[in-house]
């Protein structure tokens, strides 16, 4: 399986959104996504990060793998590890149900 991830973020932000969302897909997700494992199959992930009026961070997941589809978002977080760690929880919930 092929996963093509894209990341808009500010320059401060996208390194730690990339690792995060490399940490969730390697670590947190991998048993979950080796049932796409076939080598016709390709995941695309976006993830898009902003800060709001206040200054806390917002943030969208959205994510095509086999044919299914997914969407997350959040807002008000004032830690960014702890909203793109939240938005994968999402995806792992949804993954886990089926």
């Amino acid at each position: 399986m092929e996963i093509k991830l894209q990341i808009q973020a500010t320059d401060e932000s996208r390194s730690a959104v990339e690792r995060l969302a490399r940490e969730n897909l390697d670590k947190k997700l991998k048993s979950y996504l080796n049932k796409f494992d076939r080598e016709d199959v390709v995941g695309n992930i976006s993830i898009k990060i902003d800060k709001d009026k206040k200054g806390l961070f917002v943030g969208k997941l959205q994510i095509s793998i086999d044919g299914h589809n997914y969407y997350y978002e959040r807002e008000d977080y004032k830690n960014l590890d702890d909203l793109v760690n939240n938005l994968f929880d999402h995806f792992k919930l949804d993954l886990s149900s089926k």
